[in-house]
């Protein structure tokens, strides 16, 4: 991979965390993503001296590590630090060789649905296609409240994943996968979405049924150009 490339795709990742910071799912500066770029190595957000938060992020805070923290070149980490829960990253890319990007955000929304006993389900339909389907899947939690920062915690919460797109980290946040930059993050704002809808039911005192089997496979697939690309290119519109 040229420099050139590698230089695109920090610029991928770092437009990701603005997204997320964007849309409420990674307030502060908390949160970070990760993109595979071969079997040893990965780029992730880091903290710099210059830390202002996710909605601030620039290419430069992207950098190139490999599977255990260490600068994957000369003097990639000079003046940076890995997140603390890079194992939360790398456990999951050790894990799951069809996955090329995790994301780790901290949505209120969702900590709240599950401290409140609700599970993110398919509760909507034509609303949101991908995420309707994801939700079907299943989004399972990891019942720990803990900093992930080693690779035991890291092995609980990846078994927890299992082969799903999500999983929910209780009283903490959220942790996506993805095959790219945009998939992973989009699925992060469809769980996000869902569970804000569900809190909003429950607060109006409605009750959450899951979409009916039979509306369930009369869903379409649009397909990636438009669940992926116009979204995403929507998703860096709103960034301005």
């Amino acid at each position: 991979m040229t420099r050139h490339d590698l230089d695109a795709l920090r610029r991928v990742v770092s437009d990701a965390c603005r997204v997320l910071a964007g849309r409420g799912l990674a307030d502060g500066i908390l949160g970070h993503i990760s993109l595979r770029i071969d079997g040893r190595t990965l780029l992730v957000r880091c903290r710099g001296a210059r830390e202002r938060g996710l909605l601030y992020t620039e290419p430069d805070d992207i950098r190139l590590v490999d599977l255990d923290g260490a600068a994957a070149v000369p003097g990639e980490l000079d003046g940076w630090d890995v997140p603390n829960e890079l194992p939360l990253h790398t456990e999951v890319l050790r894990a799951r060789p069809d996955v090329a990007c995790v994301v780790h955000a901290h949505p209120p929304a969702v900590v709240a649905a599950d401290l409140a006993g609700l599970a993110i389900r398919p509760v909507v339909g034509a609303f949101d296609i991908p995420g309707t389907r994801l939700a079907a899947r299943g989004v399972p939690v990891y019942p720990r409240g803990v900093l992930v920062r080693d690779r035991r915690l890291a092995a609980e919460m990846t078994a927890a994943l299992g082969d799903r797109d999500a999983v929910v980290l209780r009283g903490h946040g959220l942790t996506c996968t993805g095959a790219s930059v945009p998939e992973a993050v989009l699925r992060a704002v469809s769980v996000d979405t869902i569970a804000r809808i569900s809190l909003d039911v429950v607060k109006s005192g409605g009750t959450l049924i899951d979409l009916p089997e039979t509306d369930m496979r009369e869903l379409p697939d649009l397909g990636g150009s438009f669940h992926h690309d116009t979204a995403w290119r929507h998703e860096l519109a709103r960034l301005g």
